[in-house]
């Protein structure tokens, strides 16, 4: 293809040659006006060399035609899948791309197909405009067609189009003709549950209340049955009435995370049931933490424990000192004592269950506390209590807690031996896998030699027959730290007195402060310090699953995905000891994971996707975009329309057919030059008019 147009390039500046033709014109008007002979001949002879001048050629373009491009858009996403529509969409996208290679010869057609490949797309739901710029960042707007997006119409980014906006937001948007073909069918209904309102965190011992609402065109003015599971486990059903809001309650009874299952049955008309079900998953947290700390003397270590718990905004720390024991008696008037009276009664009967741990720190048997209180401790501790017990020399002699009905709960027996000697404390086999002990600050698996690089201390209590974990041992390989449970609550016992050395940075001290929190934190049940534990979150597409266990073995993770499809997979210990594997997940919803022995549950991604709130498929959404854009949105339901290449300035949709712009773009890939007037062609033209003009004049 090419093309022929005209070009100057004078050989003077225009303005002298206008100037040149201005006076020519003006002698030869005047030659007129005096009636002189050959002013007309001379006239045209000004003419040709102005024209000379003005160095006219003949320019001729060789041009290459470009294709203009148009774009499908496939929606694959999961309301796709819904009734028939995958079958609709297969029939469109073939006939759309049989009908469009007839124009193969200068059209280009892209297919784009979206879907979600990650859980991160899928909570994002079906959108449309950024792949739609994509697919033709690499087009200038001159060369774009128009694009066709098979659909069913639920796209969830086109909310920025204002009803009844002009071309220039159309032109914005996209630079030709959006059309759009609908799946589906008119008038299509679904039940589906919606959470209106969840909290994300909720005190520990109340209740979550969730906002939750019932749609179904179907079954208007009814109501129906919620089915409620928390943590697996069923509760009683709620009713909800259809297109009103609904509040449920739900009681939170542990720390951590806690996931709500709500259900409806199924609908007298149902496109799916996915959005028949709905999942909220919401943090229980304490309010705040009641610590009652008693010490049975004052000593060096006692200011560590206190300023442990006092460091905690979350505690509220209940701390006495038994200054005064019942067996001294120096005559001082009862009226005259500055000291507080032990509130024994109200402490350990009224108000022991308020407590969420209880810490006897270097406490031994001197009458203060009758053996009735001691044994409501270890009623407390039965129930679900915790209790810490700090030894000192005492408890290794005749006052030894050992002694009460406490000793019914303490993991170790006393054999009455001390030893003072410099000893290092170390983590057992066992601790390194315990998530009290695991991986401490300077502990023996940050070492070379697996030697802990902490400072010594001075004395322990040696005892017999340990119950429960070992953690930690000193001299001797005897017992240090040692974890046990009983009944429904949690018991620990330190064997020395002397962690202050630590706190005081004796031989470069150690990890007090960490050890003694996530020994408290253990203590009150805290979910990220259990010791056999089966959790599972989401990292970048995989689900990973950690099973935190004081076994040495392997383990093998069944995971059940929200289709109810059960996977195998194999877990591997690492250096903390927390056995680990992972598997890639594409699909939000709730995974099931259980190892033979333990179960858990976890929510993975947008556990109510806007993909599912409302499957309906409609022509609304769409509409508006070709609206803007000139193009037109129709259901495949009523017929395949034509295809038609439209020029620009033309309408592009018309009953029975949408078009796509014949843009007719091109790229020169020559050009050639003709001068029009030859120097030799002047010169003979000025000649001749010249020897015409004085043969003129001399008649």
């Amino acid at each position: 293809m090419s093309d022929l147009a005209i070009s100057f390039a004078p050989l003077i500046p225009w303005w002298s040659i206008a100037v040149l033709a201005g006076i020519s014109v003006l002698i030869a008007a005047y030659g007129l006006f005096m009636g002189a002979n050959g002013s007309l001949i001379r006239l045209g002879a000004a003419a040709v060399l102005a024209l000379a001048l003005a160095n006219p050629s003949a320019v001729s373009e060789d041009r290459e035609p470009l294709k203009d491009v148009a774009v499908i858009i496939v929606d694959e996403t999961p309301s796709q899948d819904l009734a028939d529509r995958k079958t609709q969409t297969d029939a469109a996208v073939e006939d759309l791309t049989k009908e469009l290679d007839r124009y193969s010869a200068t059209l280009e057609t892209r297919v784009v197909r979206l879907s979600h490949s990650t859980v991160e797309e899928a909570s994002t739901g079906s959108r449309l405009l950024r792949p739609l710029r994509d697919a033709l960042a690499d087009v200038p707007p001159r060369r774009v067609a128009g694009a066709i997006v098979v659909s069913d119409g639920q796209i969830h980014d086109l909310d920025q189009i204002t009803a009844g906006a002009g071309r220039d937001q159309g032109a914005a948007l996209f630079p030709a003709p959006v059309h759009g073909l609908i799946t589906g069918k008119p008038g299509e209904a679904d039940r589906r549950l919606s959470v209106l309102e969840s909290p994300s965190f909720g005190l520990v011992g109340e209740s979550a209340d969730l906002v939750v609402r019932v749609d179904d065109p179907a079954s208007e003015g009814q109501s129906v049955r919620v089915t409620v599971k928390v943590d697996d486990a069923f509760i009683r059903p709620v009713r909800a009435q259809v297109g009103e809001n609904t509040t449920i309650r739900v009681p939170l009874d542990h720390r951590g995370e806690t996931v709500i299952e709500l259900a409806v049955p199924e609908g007298p008309q149902e496109l799916t049931l996915q959005n028949n079900e709905a999942v909220v998953t919401v943090n229980g947290v304490r309010d705040r933490l009641r610590v009652l700390l008693v010490s049975g003397e004052p000593h060096p270590g006692e200011r560590t424990w206190r300023n442990l718990l006092k460091s905690d905004p979350s505690v509220d720390l209940v701390h006495f000192t038994i200054l005064r024991p019942p067996e001294k008696q120096d005559g001082t008037p009862i009226h005259e004592l500055s000291l507080i009276a032990f509130p024994t009664r109200e402490l350990f009967e009224v108000k022991l269950h308020e407590f969420d741990l209880v810490v006897f720190d270097r406490f031994r048997r001197r009458g203060v506390l009758p053996s009735l209180y001691l044994s409501n401790i270890v009623d407390y501790v039965q129930k679900g209590g915790a209790f810490l017990e700090a030894s000192g020399p005492s408890f290794a002699g005749p006052y030894s807690l050992f002694r009460t009905p406490l000793g019914r709960l303490l993991p170790g027996e006393p054999t009455g031996a001390i030893t003072m000697r410099g000893f290092k404390p170390n983590v057992t086999d066992v601790g390194m896998r315990h998530p009290v002990t695991s991986l401490l600050p300077g502990g023996p698996e940050s070492s070379a030699n697996g030697e802990p690089q902490w400072g010594r201390w001075f004395r322990q209590i040696e005892i017999a027959n340990p119950a429960g974990d070992t953690l930690m041992r000193g001299l001797d390989n005897q017992p240090l730290l040692v974890l046990d449970r009983a009944g429904e609550g949690r018991v620990a016992q330190f064997l020395s007195d002397q962690i202050w050395l630590w706190a005081r940075g004796f031989e470069s001290g150690g990890p007090q402060r960490e050890l003694l929190r996530r020994l408290a934190h253990w203590l009150m049940k805290e979910p990220d310090l259990e010791e056999n534990d089966l959790r599972a979150e989401l990292q970048g597409g995989q689900l990973v699953i950690s099973r935190r266990s004081l076994e040495d073995r392997a383990f093998i993770a069944s995971v059940t995905d929200p289709d109810g499809v059960e996977k195998s997979v194999p877990l591997e210990v690492g250096e903390d000891g927390v056995h680990r594997g992972s598997m890639p997940v594409t699909r939000a919803g709730v995974y099931r994971i259980s190892d033979g022995t333990l179960f858990a549950i976890t929510a993975v991604g947008d556990l109510n996707p806007i993909e599912y709130s409302d499957v309906a498929a409609t022509t609304d959404k769409l509409a508006a975009l070709s609206d803007v854009t000139g193009g037109q949105t129709g259901w495949l339901e009523s017929g395949m329309p034509r295809i038609r290449r439209v020029d620009p300035d033309r309408p592009a949709n018309g009953p029975g057919w949408i078009g796509l712009r014949k843009n007719g773009d091109f790229v020169v890939t020559g050009i050639s030059a003709t001068t029009l007037l030859p120097a030799a062609l002047v010169l003979a033209l000025l000649l001749g008019l010249m020897a015409l003009g004085w043969w003129r004049e001399a008649k």
